[in-house]
């Protein structure tokens, strides 16, 4: 553990130090977000912020392959993950910079997806009836298209101050546990890589945070959307389509269904928005890919609460499916049950405090208008 934690801090220094450099590169190179009407921020920001998390990721995988434990994970599973990233990070920087179409970033993210193939990171499995092992191209097609799934949940719940970065480092902590636990509490060696990536994860976006916390400095942009969605998508593939999934049913007592399902339930919001957004966007005759003002965040905002208060809300409804689902793996399922109903009940709380406060100034509003 100390191994990974110490691989986490470094990503987080090395990314807090690169991301004002970066910062003042994206400015003079012209890598910034103008103002939009549906955009909450009023004043023009940087973009490129997943290139200081590249590099703080980079850095990091440097210096920590010699270590013991953790340079055991290093491999050819590892390398293609660092290459596909790599690859998704300089095409979302491009498209801060030139805002590039769909169709071309949709095609960069299939390529990335090629990457990892091309390093036997697929899925291999799926349990139906039992264990169904896959005939390789579907188990390629199915490949591509999770991790385009995910690239573009991460993308588009990037509408707040520090919210992709916060829901990414939730994400990333519970996928954390759940991979660790295999790994080295019961003996999955191969639940090594996934636990050295999201150990990375977690620290540049805490790193970043502190740049991207209301109000920003810089935004992680497309470059840091994409690099994100990338890594969670092949941490998962990883581990839930190259382990033996009957040991782990075996040795969890849980289903073997679990460890496919933990990736959407970590991911459960950025999905639910997505999903939202194109039922929304396609039912109102338009393009799914046409940006509105009606995400989560949005209709939160609209409630009263205040930027911050919204950031934290969805942070707890992220951690209300992610830690949960990790627990309902090593623990009574009565404790994962627990843990849910008090994370929801905080940020129920939260929401039931703003419209009270709301309530309260406008029938002071009321009462000061009929005086």
């Amino acid at each position: 553990m100390r191994e990974y934690l110490l691989t986490a801090l470094l990503a987080a220094v090395l990314t807090f130090l690169f991301t004002p450099i970066v910062r003042s590169a994206a400015m003079r190179s012209g890598a910034y977000m103008s103002i939009r009407e549906r955009d909450i921020h009023t004043s023009i920001t940087p973009r490129w912020g997943g290139v200081s998390m590249w590099l703080g990721m980079s850095i990091t995988l440097l210096i920590v392959h010699r270590l013991p434990l953790v340079g055991q994970s290093f491999g050819r599973e590892a390398q293609g993950i660092f290459l596909a990233a790599s690859f998704v990070m300089l095409l979302g920087a491009l498209d801060d910079r030139f805002d590039l179409d769909s169709i071309t970033k949709f095609a960069g993210q299939a390529l990335a997806a090629g990457i990892l193939l091309l390093h036997g990171v697929q899925i291999l499995w799926l349990p139906i009836n039992g264990i169904l092992t896959l005939p390789a191209s579907i188990g390629q097609v199915l490949t591509v298209l999770f991790v385009i799934t995910v690239i573009n949940a991460v993308n588009f719940v990037d509408g707040l101050d520090g919210l992709a970065t916060g829901i990414v480092a939730i994400c990333a902590t519970a996928f954390f546990i759940f991979s660790y636990v295999l790994a080295v509490v019961n003996g999955f060696n191969r639940a090594g890589a996934p636990s050295l990536i999201t150990a990375v994860v977690i620290g540049m976006c805490l790193g970043f945070l502190a740049h991207n916390f209301h109000p920003a400095r810089i935004f992680m942009g497309d470059s840091g959307a994409m690099l994100l969605g990338l890594l969670l998508a092949a941490s998962a593939i990883t581990l839930t389509g190259q382990i033996d999934v009957n040991a782990i049913s075996d040795s969890a007592s849980r289903s073997a269904l679990l460890p496919l399902l933990l990736p959407f339930t970590i991911l459960a919001i950025p999905l639910l928005d997505l999903i939202l957004a194109i039922v929304r966007r396609v039912s109102a005759g338009r393009s799914p890919f046409e940006s509105d003002r009606q995400h989560l965040h949005h209709k939160l905002l609209d409630l009263g609460n205040s930027h911050r208060r919204t950031t934290f809300i969805l942070y707890l409804w992220s951690a209300t499916f992610a830690f949960p689902t990790v627990i309902a793996a090593f623990a009574p399922l009565w404790i994962a049950l627990l843990v849910a109903v008090a994370i929801a009940s905080l940020s129920a709380a939260l929401i039931i405090d703003t419209m009270r406060i709301r309530r309260a100034h406008e029938l002071q509003e009321r009462e000061a208008t009929h005086v």
